[in-house]
């Protein structure tokens, strides 16, 4: 019984020596990003597509408007079976329409994935270089998509974003911020 009590109280000591000496981290992935060259490339990739979605968006748009306004002008006499087809050609422009509208999200969200993946990827790696050049048990993202917050507070001078920067041969903007500290 002794000899068991020993082994617990040893490897409870042991246990908690080891949680004492791990090292947690955080990286901003937003902010390392956007200090990253390939950021203004990404950007203006993005907003030269999403600039010709919307260019065509308003074309479909402009096509409807104009042949509802010459549905609208139609005589009082027009006969009801042509009506009806121009009901339906109408009908029709606008399901194309909202279908166009979420094949264009669908599209812009591609190409953000397609552009941003290999930067991630190379992110990620440097990421875990410098954790374990700097003794890190574990680096956490401060935000995950979509902007909801993982960590409840932070001490800056775990913050290896800058680190991360250092490993592409990146200075830090002077004036950026990184993560801000969270309080509940």
């Amino acid at each position: 019984m002794r000899t068991l009590f020993v082994a617990l109280l040893c490897g409870l000591a042991l246990t908690t020596a080891q949680a004492q000496t791990q090292k947690i981290g955080f990286a901003d992935w937003e902010y390392i990003f956007s200090q990253m060259p390939q950021y203004k490339q990404v950007d203006s990739e993005l907003k030269t597509h999403g600039s010709q979605l919307e260019n065509q968006m308003k074309a479909k748009q402009q096509d409807f408007e104009a042949k509802y306004k010459a549905y609208t002008a139609l005589p009082a006499n027009t006969d009801n079976l042509i009506r009806a087809d121009k009901e339906r050609e109408l009908q029709q422009m606008q399901e194309g329409f909202q279908k166009f509208q979420q094949e264009a999200q669908a599209s812009l969200q591609k190409k953000q994935a397609d552009l941003m993946a290999p930067i991630m990827e190379k992110i990620g790696k440097a990421i875990e270089e410098v954790a374990k050049e700097n003794g890190y048990s574990f680096i956490i993202n401060p935000q995950i998509s979509g902007g909801v917050d993982i960590l409840l507070y932070s001490d800056d001078q775990y913050d290896i974003s800058n680190l991360v920067l250092k490993k592409f041969g990146i200075t830090p903007a002077p004036a950026a911020t990184t993560t801000p500290v969270k309080k509940p």
